[in-house]
């Protein structure tokens, strides 16, 4: 048997994931853990599987993936017994669309051991059912108010994939994750593979921040062509704002850092709006051929005019050469 295989335990039959075009679907990455503040990842992936048509293709065995001393689950004791306990869950879904697109969503605990098997059994099941395209969700703690909307940074091996999104710009070295790793080893073999990771306030990261989940949602569809339910995540972030807005309200400390954070904000995106004005400006210059060839007909206008002034009061000679041609 296929030592990779043994991670995990595929449904049969395996449900149909082909578009009706033939094509393959995306799959989808989102790994709670590491890089789920706001419990936004968790969130994002639970209400795509509640709201969607979804059917179960694999299970990852968390006896082979979880350390469960790092991340001891939660059992239930009623005083004199013990009655349950919740293990932590690894799947891969079939999920369709709104329209009936289907796509792959791979969701759950963030492996803590054997990360280039747990890739390799990805990779192989991404050959199975004919990816082409990886996307990984990603949330992080960042120094933004609630207050305004949530912003996102986006990468890619595939630059086209993600132009219309904000991206880091800079090199820098990062703890690692299965999900980066994830979307490395599957760009290494050919897939076209991406992340968004989303910001969430860093005084919001330990609770719940649909807000941040809804912005997801958001950009894969904008990327990837999904057509995905975000109208209940909305209207959860509305009802956050409002719970944090009363909380905060009357603490001056908070309500400062809050204006602070409001004011680095607003300061941030107007210079890149400032930016991207002057960029838009410097790409409708013309070019250095098209201003030469605008001089030109410019010239010959001018040219023309001097030249009919001249043939008709003092320069016959001209005149004479015109007639002779």
């Amino acid at each position: 048997m296929d030592d990779k295989s043994t991670l995990y335990e595929l449904e049969f039959p395996a449900p149909q994931v082909t578009g009706d075009e033939g094509d393959g679907p995306v799959l989808v990455h989102a790994l709670e853990g590491f890089a789920d503040a706001g419990h936004a990842i968790k969130l994002a992936s639970d209400h795509l599987r509640q709201s969607l048509e979804s059917e179960l293709v694999a299970t990852f065995s968390t006896d082979e993936l979880m350390d469960y001393r790092s991340r001891r689950p939660l059992m239930t004791f009623t005083g004199d017994q013990f009655t349950d306990v919740a293990m932590p869950e690894l799947t891969l879904h079939a999920v369709r669309d709104n329209n009936g697109t289907p796509f792959l969503l791979l969701s759950g605990a963030e492996p803590d051991l054997r990360w280039e098997r747990f890739v390799a059994a990805i990779q192989g099941l991404s050959d199975r059912f004919g990816v082409s395209t990886v996307i990984g969700l990603n949330a992080i703690p960042m120094g933004i108010p609630h207050t305004r909307p949530s912003t996102i940074t986006a990468h890619a091996n595939d630059k086209d994939l993600i132009a219309s999104l904000p991206r880091w710009g800079s090199e820098l070295k990062v703890p690692a994750s299965a999900s980066m790793l994830l979307e490395l080893r599957l760009g290494q073999h050919g897939l076209t593979t991406a992340g968004l990771s989303v910001h969430v306030p860093h005084y919001l990261s330990q609770a719940e921040y649909p807000a941040a989940s809804h912005k997801l949602l958001e950009s894969l569809g904008e990327i990837t062509g999904l057509d995905l339910p975000t109208a209940a995540l909305a209207n959860a972030a509305e009802k956050v704002r409002s719970q944090v807005d009363a909380e905060v309200s009357g603490n001056q400390e908070v309500e400062s850092v809050v204006a602070a954070l409001e004011t680095q904000y607003d300061t941030f995106n107007q210079a890149q709006q400032e930016k991207a004005s002057l960029l838009a400006a410097e790409g409708d210059l013309p070019t250095g051929d098209e201003l030469g060839a605008e001089l030109e007909r410019f010239l010959a206008t001018q040219t023309g005019d001097a030249g009919s002034d001249r043939n008709s009061d003092d320069d016959p000679g001209q005149a004479g050469g015109g007639t002779a041609g």
